[in-house]
Formats: structure tokens, sequence, C-alpha cells
């Protein structure tokens, strides 16, 4: 049975550090690995629109000696109304492993319910884990680096303002949780994380040594953190919703004084609306390492792509839950 990425929790504790060495490496040496040689093919599939995880995932199986197959699924059958089903069916007699950028989390699970070879989200409207791998290596690196003792985030603390009922939010939280640091989610009382993520989050922090803090309050959150993020305050597939006007979000701006009270770095996935989310002083400020981020989206995809190639048959309490019950 494959390996999938689906959500953070898909990998334990000790399975994440696992992949963030690797990514670490592979930033150091961006063809140490190459497990696609053949090459294989990798189908990396968008129902949304992209840039950065479609550039990172086709140059990343490209280094990894694979062939990226970039698909619009509004141009295949899929988009015809083809059944998920009958889609994997015939992409996992051909792909390597499959990656998709789709909607509802439910999708992808079936997906992965029907897959012969991993299964990697890129993106639904509940997760972002890719990204949350790419973070916490950023973090890592701007923090102390992996030393030997492989504790390179234990302890560390992640402030996330915004949109705390989100993809990103909910990804940070499991993510974060998962390395054992400190994670602190700041919004509205309307837009708080979903309580089952939280749940979850609590349960793995309990094993990690790691902790989970919800709050309405951004000066609480950003106290002394390591890092400070935020996130685009529409996420894809949000537009017209209601409740997400400027006025809702605008006291959880990223702001030169809040930075002040943190004394960290300051991330942000992209795309960013300078003077909405952030300031521009602090985005293009000396704390800022958003591009070192953009480009660990490559290293930590790899890494994650290799790491599922090569653990086929390793297991986790989250992955070992039937689909639909994390």
């Amino acid at each position: 049975m494959p390996r999938h990425f689906l959500r953070d929790d898909d990998l334990s504790p000790r399975e994440q550090k696992q992949v963030l060495q690797l990514a670490q490496v592979l930033s150091e040496d961006r063809f140490a690995r190459r497990p696609l040689e053949g090459p294989r093919t990798v189908a990396v599939i968008f129902d949304k629109a992209s840039t950065r995880t479609r550039v990172s995932f086709a140059t990343g199986v490209a280094e990894l000696g694979g062939s990226p197959l970039v698909l619009d699924a509004s141009t295949s059958q899929m988009g015809r109304g083809e059944s998920i089903a009958d889609t994997t069916r015939v992409l996992t007699r051909q792909v390597s492993a499959i990656v998709w950028r789709t909607f509802g989390q439910s999708r992808i699970e079936e997906m992965a319910h029907h897959a012969s070879v991993p299964v990697i989200n890129a993106l639904t409207d509940e997760f972002h884990p890719c990204q949350i791998l790419a973070d916490l290596l950023t973090i890592a690196q701007h923090t102390g680096g992996f030393g030997a003792d492989d504790a390179a985030l234990e302890g560390r603390s992640m402030a996330y303002l915004g949109d705390g009922s989100n993809n990103m939010a909910h990804s940070y939280l499991l993510g974060g949780v998962t390395a054992g640091m400190d994670v602190r989610i700041a919004g509205p009382a309307s837009h708080l994380p979903a309580a089952p993520v939280v749940r979850d989050a609590e349960a793995i922090a309990r094993e990690t040594g790691g902790s989970v803090t919800i709050t309405d309050d951004p000066a609480q959150a950003v106290e002394k953190a390591d890092a400070v993020i935020t996130d685009t305050w529409v996420s894809m597939g949000q537009e017209g919703e209601g409740g997400r006007g400027e006025e809702t979000f605008a006291p959880y701006a990223v702001t030169e004084s809040l930075m002040a009270r943190s004394g960290g770095i300051f991330l942000h996935c992209l795309p960013a609306y300078r003077g909405k989310e952030v300031e521009a002083s602090v985005i293009d400020g000396p704390r800022s390492v958003v591009w070192d981020e953009a480009e660990n989206r490559l290293h930590a995809q790899k890494a994650l792509l290799t790491w599922l190639l090569e653990h086929p048959d390793a297991a986790t309490a989250a992955h070992a839950r039937p689909l639909g019950q994390r």
C-alpha cells in the first residue's frame, strides 16, 4: 500500500524530521538524489491557479531524474465529468506519483483510496501541507539550522495572523506541532480554525512537547515569536464569501510595530498584497525570508517525493486511520 501525503499529520514527528533533513541536503546539492531516474513520470494536476506549486513540482520532478506531466484538470476528461476513481485507475498504471491541487479534501482522499502510487496534496480547501514543509525548513534554516541533536524546531514558536479558518492555519497547526513548535493562531472570532483540526493538533502537541494557542489578540500571538506568518485574506475559492472584507482582518495585518514585539523572521506563502495583510516595509524588509521560503518549496517537495517513494510500506497513526476520519 503506498504512502500518501494528504494532510500534515500523515507524517509522524520522526518522519517529518527525516523529510526536512533531506530537504536541507537537497538545498545544498540539488542533484544529490535521483529516485525518478529513467525517467519515471509524475502527474501534477491543477484544478486551481498556481505559480509556485506548478514551477516547483515541475522543476523538482525533473531534478529528481523524472518527467513531470503537468495537467490542467479543465482540459482533461476530469473537466468533462470523468470520475475521480476512473481517472486515478488510469494514471496509477502509468505514473510513479500523483500531485493534485483541488478543492474539497474529500476529493484527494478519494483519489488516494483508488491509487496504487503516492498521492500528494498540493493544496485543498482544508490543508496546504507542502507549503508548511517549506516553511518549517525555512524557519529551521534561519533559527539555528539542523544540528546533530536533530532538534532544529522543537521549542521554537510561530505566530500566524489573519484568517484562522483557512487551509494555511489548519496546516500550520498540524505541521507546526508535529515539529514540536509552539503554534499561535490569531484571527477574528468569526474566522478561527475548525475544532476537529485544533483537537488533532492538541493531541499531537501532547506527544511532541509543542503547544497550541488560539486567540483574537495579534499582539499576544506575536510576542517573542521566532516566526510571524500571514497569508492573503481571501484564499482561492473564497472570493465573494461574506465576512471577508478588509474591516474584518485589518487588525491582523502584519505591521512594523507587531514585528517589533516578535523579534523574529517574517514569512508569507505568496502571492502577497502589500498594504493589506502586510506592510510593504515588512515583506520587503531585512527580516523577511519570503524568497528563501518560495525556493524551499522546491527542496521540500523533492525531499517529500523521494521519501514517499522510498518508504512505501511505512505506517503512522494518522495514515492508518480510515480516509475521512482524520
